[in-house]
């Protein structure tokens, strides 16, 4: 199984100051989660690209789109922001293959979502064209919503067909949940309040990488 990587969402992180949050977990994350929503595909709207460039990190940036039928000029002012990784949705994109391609074709890591009651069979046909799959643990949209258990069949399913792939896991991970997604075979653990929620920020990621040993 690929190496495990921490990815603090800034969706529960205090936007006007949001250099100084990330400043204060970088140096214990492996990726800095990006949730982008367009108020379509799902409820919220949230920042956009000319957001996402005024962020000042050295830790690669975890884009998540959450975004209906994103067009490649959109993707590429992600990309443009200093994005390297991009996530499309399954549910949102026609022919997710067809944003895929373009993201790798622009010199940016690729990865597809799929929400809940997404079967694993939807995305069967991208896994080899992908770096990494998110499987989302909670209905995209809102913060601190209660982890799915059900969503680990998924987990479980996708690295047997795919051993080296990186499998995140988005939705009120905490200590515990992090702890039944990486049993299931997930990786990349993304949490938000369970992190920016907290006074003792490097404290409660600790907290969550104890239960992964």
């Amino acid at each position: 199984m690929p190496r495990i990587k921490i990815a603090p969402s800034i969706l529960s992180a205090n936007l006007k100051k949001v250099n100084e949050e990330i400043k204060e977990v970088e140096k214990y994350s492996d990726l800095i989660h990006v949730d982008i929503m367009d108020g379509i595909f799902v409820p919220p709207t949230t920042i956009d690209a000319k957001f996402v460039k005024k962020i000042k990190t050295k830790v690669p940036l975890d884009v998540h789109l959450m975004v209906h039928e994103p067009s490649h000029s959109y993707i590429k002012e992600f990309i443009d922001a200093g994005a390297p990784s991009i996530t499309i949705h399954e549910e949102a994109c026609k022919n997710p293959a067809e944003q895929i391609n373009f993201i790798r074709r622009n010199n940016a890591k690729a990865a597809i979502s799929i929400k809940p009651n997404t079967p694993i069979e939807k995305i069967k046909n991208y896994l080899g064209m992908v770096d990494m799959v998110l499987v989302m643990t909670v209905e995209p949209g809102w913060a601190g919503q209660k982890f799915i258990d059900s969503t680990m069949l998924k987990v479980r399913e996708l690295r047997k067909l795919k051993r080296n792939i990186d499998i995140e896991v988005d939705g009120g991970i905490n200590p515990y949940t992090a702890r039944i997604a990486f049993e299931a075979g997930a990786n990349v653990f993304v949490a938000g309040s369970a992190i920016f929620g907290k006074k003792e920020r490097v404290a409660a990621i600790k907290e969550i990488l104890k239960g992964l040993k």
